[in-house]
């Protein structure tokens, strides 16, 4: 079997120490993550986690079997790039006079799809959002005009053949006993709790 990217998308109670105890999790099998991303989820109180890791289909199936054993922790899910729709965002810090005195720069920003963020005298903040290969070309290009500084965020996915999440859960708490209080039966009888 070969190795090839895995998006592992985990649904969790909002918790402290979480993301340790996920992580740890994969440190103790030897496994890289890539990308790491955390962030509220369409379901009020219920956290996302999108990770990133190239591994084995088998070594994922067990590494998420292992992760829903956390008492937080409602769903793991994996799937492979072809069953996401994904996107990573890139910041780039570029001088201002390299935009303003090179066509090509400015050209090579609009086809990315970049957009300026902050634009000062000294630099210019643009931002874009593609998949890893956009984003590592369109690097390698402004290495070219002194890109003074660039940052990746972690990769953010949408599982493509899914009713989605809050439709699961929604179906779990309907299943879930009501929070009506039911009197014991020998409490409303004022009989002692202990006899038969």
């Amino acid at each position: 079997m070969e190795k090839q990217e895995y998006t592992i998308t985990i649904y969790t109670e909002n918790s402290i120490g979480m993301i340790g105890r996920i992580s740890t999790i994969f440190s103790r099998r030897k496994i890289n993550i890539e990308s790491l991303n955390t962030s509220p989820s369409e379901v009020e109180g219920i956290h996302r986690f999108t990770i990133l890791i190239t591994e084995i289909e088998e070594v994922v199936r067990k590494l998420c079997r292992q992760i829903e054993k956390q008492v937080e922790v409602l769903k793991a899910y994996y799937n492979t790039n072809d069953e996401v729709i994904w996107q990573e965002q890139a910041l780039y810090k570029v001088p201002t006079e390299v935009i303003t005195e090179k066509v090509y720069v400015e050209r090579l920003l609009r086809q990315y799809g970049a957009s300026a963020v902050v634009i000062r005298k000294d630099y210019t903040v643009f931002e874009t959002a593609g998949h890893r290969e956009e984003i590592d070309k369109l690097t390698e290009e402004l290495t070219k005009y002194n890109l003074i500084e660039f940052v990746r965020g972690a990769r953010i996915a949408i599982i493509k053949e899914s009713a989605g999440f809050h439709a699961k859960l929604k179906e779990f708490e309907r299943r879930e006993p009501s929070e009506d209080v039911v009197e014991n039966e020998y409490l409303e009888k004022g009989d002692d709790v202990f006899t038969m």
